[in-house]
């Protein structure tokens, strides 16, 4: 029997066990996660605030139990104070204070990432909060209950910050939504596209203070007011979605880390110790876009990090293929959905690129309950390789940015998408499909 210790058990974690557990009876598996639950799907905390689902239940996918059933030892609210690299024991402490050593054979580090904190003045004012763990979507959701909690104010418009303004206007509050660049979700998505997001925001009575750096947060015992470099707003209640950083407290002084201060692994989850595999976001991954390792936190890309490094663990050679960051964002009904590299992040990574862009209606003119449709293909200008694209429309398109990722991940030329064989039906799409028509128009 090998011994593999699995140190974080969400979505990575996870998925490496399940590979562990379901596919090699010589392994023997511990988990080790220092909360009482496993398995949230944090992206679905901003419905459930919002009350577009009805409870929390249903976000939890698995339970300790499942696991236990199939072998593994658990040890939940459990936290890991140090790992001894060189003699390889983990060392332990659990709730109630009693501390216990485990050795390993390998070690799979799974400790995702941790909220971003502003580093400011009131930032320990009672409903100043976080969105990241179950137990925060239960401390923000008792707050919008509170009959004198009236305005929110989110600071940050990336993807969570955009989900919870949405969810706490939802739940009648007066939003104002931070952030110190010019526009939403920059990341994912170039000016063309989030133009139509802020107004989709504003639209719907949400306060755009774009531009605006948060200096302090007022208040007795409970925050009473924001300030910025552009003026003091009263607030009662404040949720920080700024974004994450890696977790590597375990091994940063041990393992080779990335730029920003995640494990540096190789395409088999090996981290600088050939017996320690890191998995999910406080790992590096590889981007086909980029064709180069980065950082790019997504549940998506922790589960095939986990299946990737469980297998390599257990002696079954396999490769990551590398990822594109596909991703998607739908708010009041406005769908968003992007892979790859935008024109603003392609040229800041040093790439000459042109794009492709077109606009049009779903369907033919004749049909009901068509919504236009936008696209823009990115390229690189000499190999001409499909290096990201975006989609948006009222319709659901989120399928059509899958062939997309494909694209990048194949390095498929724009001219190759030309006269791609797509059909056409009009309950469907038009006879000059928006994204043939959009390759048609490259330069």
């Amino acid at each position: 029997m090998s011994k593999t210790i699995i140190v974080g058990a969400n979505h990575a974690g996870i998925a490496a066990a399940n590979t562990l557990l379901d596919n090699y009876k010589d392994q023997e598996v511990v988990m080790i996660d220092r909360n009482t639950n496993l398995s949230y799907l944090g992206c679905g905390t901003a419905l459930w605030v919002g009350r577009q689902i009805d409870s929390f239940e249903n976000l939890f996918y698995t339970k300790k139990e499942e696991f236990e059933a199939k072998g593994a030892t658990i040890h939940m609210e459990t936290t890991v104070d140090k790992i001894d690299f060189d003699k390889k024991v983990v060392y332990c402490k659990k709730k109630d204070g009693s501390e216990f050593a485990e050795a390993y054979d390998k070690v799979i580090l799974a400790t995702g990432s941790a909220p971003i904190s502003p580093n400011i003045p009131g930032k320990d004012l009672k409903n100043v909060e976080f969105l990241k763990l179950f137990q925060d979507g239960q401390t923000v959701d008792a707050a919008m209950a509170q009959s004198e909690i009236n305005t929110v104010a989110v600071i940050g418009a990336g993807y969570i910050g955009v989900e919870i303004a949405e969810a706490a206007k939802r739940r009648g509050k007066n939003v104002l939504l931070f952030d110190a660049e010019e526009r939403c979700l920059p990341n994912y998505y170039d000016k063309w596209f989030t133009d139509d997001m802020d107004k989709v925001l504003s639209d719907n009575g949400i306060e755009l203070h774009y531009n605006e750096l948060a200096k302090e947060y007022k208040g007795t015992d409970k925050v009473e007011a924001i300030v910025t470099d552009k003026g003091e707003y009263p607030v009662d209640l404040v949720i920080n979605a700024i974004g994450f950083k890696p977790n590597n407290q375990l091994g940063k002084d041990h393992l080779k880390l990335f730029i920003n201060g995640a494990y540096l692994v190789d395409n088999h989850q090996q981290t600088s110790d050939p017996d320690v595999y890191a998995v999910g976001d406080c790992a590096t991954i590889y981007s086909n876009a980029v064709q180069d390792t980065t950082y790019i936190a997504l549940a998506t890309n922790a589960v095939r990090s986990g299946i990737v490094g469980a297998h390599n663990v257990a002696g079954t050679p396999l490769e990551a293929i590398g990822v594109q960051g596909s991703n998607g964002i739908s708010i009041f009904g406005y769908n968003m959905v992007s892979t790859g590299l935008t024109v603003q992040e392609a040229e800041k990574a040093g790439f000459k690129v042109k794009y492709t862009e077109f606009e049009d209606t779903q369907k033919p003119g004749f049909m009901s309950e068509n919504n236009t449709v936008k696209i823009r293909i990115v390229y690189e200008e000499e190999s001409r390789r499909v290096v990201g694209a975006q989609m948006a429309s009222y319709t659901d398109i989120s399928m059509g940015i899958h062939m997309f990722s494909l694209a990048v991940e194949e390095s498929v030329t724009i001219d190759k998408l030309k006269l791609l064989d797509i059909f056409f039906l009009p309950h469907f799409n038009q006879p000059y499909n928006y994204i043939t028509m959009a390759a048609l128009s490259a330069e």
